[in-house]
């Protein structure tokens, strides 16, 4: 197995996404091809140990910012790492590609150069999402704001294969993101998946309200990539807001701060479940090959754990699962 990595994509550039690879490398044994500009990637490799036949470089002399326009880019920047790395991975040089660059430019990549899987429309950017119970998968995080009916129910069926065979929950529960959790709620969209999925042959329990996401009444939330994406940020910006809330409490006084030491692991076990860092990325569910997101901002240690959730996807050969099952779209 061979993993390509863009190591010029994310916020924190080639520092962490070498550290994490090179983490990953040495936890995993799994091998790696770093793309970028070939110096730069030299020095920062120079700081660590590694057993150096496991890691290779692949030189892209450009990238592609957050700024630019995805599909522009992709069809200008061809010696961007994100191209370069698209491309190897569809020539079959490595196995599965990770980015932390631009989503909208690994989207488009995804689609023009790896290609979508044959029957399905839309790709979707698919995260874990953290809930009372554990995790649930939502899906599309954003990278379809505008959806037709067809497209959430092929996101059903894909993150039921994956969740299945990747992530090991049998027959997984499938929620719809809506504005109430009776039948007939909603706008168009919603009414008309709603009847597609209750014909279908995937486990549907109905609709799903905001507030029950984080309680893990479903195992896949289905939802178009602009509600899904809102629900999303929501759901980190009040996480995020909890803590801080928390902190300034703990530190009030004396008493709140023996408070806080004894409650110190407890409450690092919730921070861990809140972080993304912990899964590392989100799976592009309908190419053909696969791909990963990892978090613009994401660090080594989300990297290294991009890497892992990767090696599962390849492993678990979810895409050609996906694949065998695409005759369930033509019996909905």
């Amino acid at each position: 197995m061979k993993i390509i990595i863009d190591a010029m994509g994310g916020d924190k550039g080639p520092i962490e996404m070498v550290k994490g690879t090179i983490d990953a490398v040495n936890e995993y044994g799994v091998n790696v091809i770093l793309v970028g500009k070939e110096d730069i990637i030299q020095n920062e490799l120079k700081k660590y140990s590694y057993p150096k036949d496991k890691v290779e470089i692949l030189v892209a002399n450009d990238i592609i910012t957050n700024e630019d326009d995805p599909a522009m880019a992709i069809r200008r920047k061809k010696d961007s790492s994100m191209v370069v790395g698209a491309k190897a991975l569809s020539d079959g040089i490595g196995d599965g590609f990770i980015s932390a660059g631009s989503t909208g430019a690994l989207l488009a990549s995804g689609i023009f150069i790896v290609k979508r899987i044959e029957g399905i429309d839309r790709a979707a950017l698919t995260v874990i999402y953290p809930t009372i119970k554990g995790f649930s998968l939502l899906l599309d995080a954003g990278a379809n704001v505008d959806c037709k009916p067809e497209y959430l129910y092929q996101f059903a069926l894909m993150a039921s294969v994956y969740m299945e065979k990747a992530m090991g929950v049998k027959s997984p529960t499938i929620g719809l993101i809506n504005i109430g959790s009776e039948e007939g709620k909603g706008n168009l969209l919603s009414k008309e998946t709603y009847e597609i999925l209750k014909k279908s042959q995937l486990n549907f329990k109905g609709n799903i309200e905001a507030r029950e996401l984080p309680s893990g009444t479903v195992d896949i939330i289905v939802s178009d990539g602009f509600v899904g994406n809102v629900a999303l940020k929501l759901t980190e910006g009040m996480a995020i807001s909890i803590f801080s809330i928390l902190k300034e409490e703990f530190i009030k006084n004396s008493r709140t701060k023996v408070g806080a030491a004894l409650l110190k692991p407890e409450l690092r076990n919730i921070k861990a479940m809140m972080d993304y860092r912990e899964q590392g990325g989100a799976p592009l569910l309908g190419i053909r090959k696969p791909m990963v997101k990892a978090h613009g901002s994401s660090d080594a240690f989300a990297i290294k754990n991009a890497i892992n959730q990767l090696i599962k996807f390849i492993e678990k050969d979810v895409i050609k699962i996906i694949e065998d099952n695409m005759h369930v779209l033509d019996n909905k």
